[in-house]
């Protein structure tokens, strides 16, 4: 059950069923495509498809390019499709962008952009700024996932160290005709100046908030990043900018549409659906715990319910182990629900991979039951020293009770699900 819900909630968010109602006719002249993200590839596949057998579209005229994170390219016809690192970036990704900034200041006044957004689209759209490498931006992506800096302060400090994200590329765009973005949300409130770092979009965040973010999380700058966020010149185009006049942003598919998805799936099951939220944040231990909590509370009081979350929980990492922010959630919650009956749950991140090694066979998240304590028992497995070491790969995979749907390639965040009853 739990598993067909989650399927429910990603089948809602994927391009094949939300992109083509909101895809724009075709322009005078060109049309460039330019995808990235987790459902880069599969936005740029959809769209293809639609402008070359509904108008007819050929090479002359339909060009562009999709980037997308290692295991998530598919086919996209005249749009050529790279893989490239996530959440660390890579040469690939650097290589990639750099032509996607190219393929946007080649469009003229009859032509129109099109740019397909999704998560994930932060680290394979790489483009430093100044001196900085990749190795020193890299190093500073590891540092800032390490130190359990939320998505919206990661991005902050993306933005400006790139040349693409935080309204660059619309900056490389200028003399098209039009600029549209079709955007699949994975953030918080669903802010466009997030999704991917924004890259189309004014940018609010500045230069002195960067460095905020670093002192605070006690990231090391080398120096060509510190001259970065020193340097005034080096800010971001802001609301207001006429650069935007002719920009259009619109997103197709929310995390909210995920999980009202699943909660229509759970009450046709028999389930009262109870929705906690589509942007919850917070330590990831933490929030299990209060679910937990809520759900005993239900489950005393005779309800049938299916508790619905979503949003992007963090981990902070204290020990050595290997897992991620779902998995961490299931492992505290199957230790705070300490075996009570009738209380299962599933958390995952829809799009298919949860932490881990950064590939695209990592897991996306976890189940627990009633029986989940007394199994790890018998394995010996001690779920509190597992919690303590961030170790809860290991401990899901041993009980078979990791969920691996593979690479979904679209992406709306994290799906949790209790079923009380």
């Amino acid at each position: 059950m739990l598993l067909r819900l989650l399927d429910d909630a990603v089948t809602a968010a994927h391009p094949r069923g939300c992109l083509v109602p909101e895809l724009p006719p075709p322009p005078a002249g060109r049309l460039i495509i330019l995808g990235a993200g987790k459902a880069g590839a599969s936005m740029a596949a959809v769209a293809e498809r639609h402008y070359r057998e509904a108008h007819g579209l050929g090479p002359d005229r339909l060009l562009g390019q999709a980037v997308a994170r290692h295991g998530y390219g598919e086919p996209a016809g005249l749009i050529a499709v790279v893989e490239a690192g996530h959440p660390v970036p890579d040469q690939a990704g650097i290589d990639a962008t750099r032509r996607s900034l190219a393929l946007a200041a080649s469009a003229g006044p009859d032509d129109l952009v099109l740019v397909l957004l999704s998560g994930g689209g932060s680290a394979n759209w790489i483009a430093p700024a100044g001196d900085l490498t990749l190795a020193e931006k890299q190093g500073i992506t590891k540092a800032l996932l390490r130190s359990g800096a939320a998505i919206d302060e990661i991005n902050c400090v993306r933005k400006h160290l790139s040349r693409i994200k935080g309204g660059r590329l619309a900056l490389a765009a200028r003399k098209a005709g039009k600029l549209l973005t079709l955007a699949i949300s994975d953030v918080p409130r669903d802010d466009p100046a997030v999704i991917a770092s924004g890259p189309t979009v004014p940018d609010p965040s500045t230069l002195a908030e960067a460095r905020a973010i670093c002192e605070r999380r006690g990231i090391p700058l080398p120096p060509a990043a510190a001259a970065l966020l020193a340097d005034p010149a080096n800010e971001s185009p802001k609301p207001g900018d006429p650069l935007f006049a002719r920009s259009e942003y619109r997103i197709i598919a929310r995390p909210i549409d995920a999980l009202r998805a699943a909660a229509a799936a759970a009450q046709e099951a028999g389930y009262e659906p109870v929705m906690l939220g589509a942007d919850l944040e917070g330590e990831a231990r933490e929030v299990a715990a209060e679910h937990a909590a809520l759900a005993r509370r239900m489950a005393a009081e005779g309800r049938r319910v299916a508790l619905i979350s979503g949003g992007e929980l963090t981990v902070t990492i204290r020990g050595e182990g290997q897992g991620g922010p779902n998995q961490e959630y299931m492992l505290a919650m199957a230790v705070a629900l300490d075996g009570a009956p009738g209380i299962a749950g599933l958390s995952a991140d829809t799009d298919g991979t949860d932490g881990g090694r950064g590939e695209a066979t990592d897991p996306a998240g976890a189940i627990v039951d009633e029986t989940t304590l007394a199994r790890a028992a018998a394995l010996g497995l001690d779920p509190r020293a597992s919690l303590a070491e961030n170790d809860s790969t290991p401990f899901f995979d041993r009980l078979g009770d990791l969920v691996r749907p593979g690479p979904t390639r679209t992406n709306v965040n994290d799906c949790r699900i209790i079923l009380v009853g």
